[in-house]
């Protein structure tokens, strides 16, 4: 696949998150772009290097977001990893070394299942540690909501997660909806605020590895230090704050771990390795429909995978 022209793959980004549903006729109209320059472009860089996605509020459907460190031998390294990429309360597992050596991943647990997360995690390893993750800065809210919905949204909510300009009509027929019934359950979804936005995001791998550290204190000049950097914060409730940055293979290692080991008491190294990149999207392209029962009447149990 050739390289993208940054210059064009940026303009389109920036289209789309401005028009993120709209047709590409409409867009153009709206955008004073020709019809084919734009569909050239949308040919060119779309599924291959971004796609648009919606932002879901978890909290609104009564699911807590937590990270997990599992000990894992080298040996049972991708045993592990595929039990644990078909339970789909796990949103992402990756390879990490640190203080943990073995994977780490991000859970999605439905509130009133949030004490069987030990039990969870010792079906994948003896060892491990985790640790709630909410957003910086902490607004203290924790007011959770809960699944009231039928199924079919469960299904509606996989589709817009993956690729929220998947066609109308092509929705219709997976739900075995018309297509009105489908704007209906989009706009409800969105006066809910169940779905924030549309934002279109870029995958292409340009960082493959993360070092990602734990800290009871945050010194908040460390989001100046690192401006450079791509740099995530979460907050952990009754422990401290979560530091993650991310950089490319082709940079030093050693003295990314010298510099972000200032900031952070825990410390370890994320590999994003393609094998595991497919394992998560394979996971996620269908989370919601598998976490949820079939009767709409709530989640399933996070022990059953």
């Amino acid at each position: 696949m050739p390289e993208p022209v940054m210059e064009e793959l940026e303009l389109l980004v920036e289209i789309l998150n401005r028009h993120p549903l709209e047709s590409l006729r409409k867009i153009a109209e709206s955008e004073g772009i020709e019809y084919y320059r734009l569909k050239r472009l949308y040919d060119k860089y779309y599924g291959k290097y971004l796609t648009v996605n919606a932002y879901i509020d978890i909290k609104r459907l009564g699911i807590r977001s937590f990270v997990a460190f599992l000990s894992v031998p080298p040996d049972r390294l991708m045993e592990v990893a595929r039990r644990v990429t078909r339970n789909p309360f796990v949103s992402y597992a990756n390879p990490s070394f640190g203080f943990k050596n073995g994977l780490s991943l991000v859970l999605y647990v439905p509130d009133d299942q949030k004490e069987l997360i030990g039990e969870m995690l010792s079906k994948y390893s003896e060892d491990y540690e985790y640790y709630e993750v909410r957003a910086y800065p902490y607004s203290g809210d924790d007011n959770f909501g809960e699944w009231d919905l039928s199924y079919d949204y469960a299904i509606l909510l996989d589709i817009l997660n993956y690729d929220a300009r998947t066609p109308i009509t092509q929705i219709a027929k997976k739900l075995g909806k018309t297509r009105p019934t489908v704007r209906y359950m989009l706009n409800r979804l969105r006066e809910d605020e169940i779905i924030i936005e549309f934002n279109a995001l870029i995958d292409m791998n340009v960082h493959d590895r993360g070092v990602m550290g734990l800290t009871k204190h945050l010194d908040e000049e460390v989001l100046n230090r690192f401006r450079e950097y791509e740099i995530t914060v979460g907050v952990l409730p009754g422990y401290g704050y979560l530091l993650e940055w991310f950089f490319s293979s082709k940079e030093d290692l050693g003295s990314k771990v010298l510099e972000f080991s200032n900031y952070v008491e825990k410390l370890l190294i994320e590999y994003f390795d393609p094998i595991f990149k497919e394992m998560n999207d394979r996971n996620t392209k269908t989370r919601f429909q598998r976490m949820v029962k079939e009767d709409g009447s709530g989640y399933r149990s996070i022990l059953e995978f």
